[in-house]
């Protein structure tokens, strides 16, 4: 029996502990949550920065610690700056390599177009004066028929 009022004992406390939670939206517990929170916030971060401080502090307490820290930081700062040097270098080749490709795709297309233009003007050079020579054919052979036709005229007066 004593197990069972126990076991009761211990259900009606869970139940208990259960049941303030779901009442903590009441406007005193939502209150009193709120000022410890206001309270905690500015401790958490004074005990937080203090920490940080410790740490920051604590490898200069003694020569060696120090020397060591310093070492670190020079080596770590030495790889950082290889790092940036070598993003640096590659940057730049590759801004060399786009630019001589840039360069070299404008020249080609530049070549293309005079090209292009030469031919389009030797053709049209060349078709006007075959346009001029026949004209000229054309006319020479007008006035040749003319004066064939005034010389029979004048032929058949006479």
């Amino acid at each position: 029996m004593a197990t069972q009022a126990g076991k009761a004992k211990a259900t009606s406390t869970k139940k208990s502990k259960a049941k303030p939670v779901a009442e903590a939206a009441s406007p005193r517990d939502h209150a009193q949550s709120f000022a410890q929170s206001a309270v905690d916030l500015p401790v958490g971060a004074v005990l937080e920065v203090t920490d940080r401080v410790a740490e920051l502090v604590d490898p200069f307490t003694d020569r060696t610690g120090a020397e060591k820290q310093l070492k670190s930081y020079r080596s770590r700062l030495r790889r950082t700056v290889k790092r940036t040097e070598r993003r640096g270098a590659t940057a730049r080749r590759k801004a060399a390599t786009e630019a001589r490709k840039t360069r070299n795709r404008v020249e080609r297309e530049a070549r293309k177009r005079q090209r292009t233009v030469r031919t389009t003007l030797k053709r049209n050079r060349e078709d006007v004066e075959q346009r001029v020579r026949q004209a000229v054919e054309e006319q020479t052979t007008r006035a040749q028929d003319l004066v064939d036709q005034v010389g029979e005229q004048l032929s058949s007066l006479r």
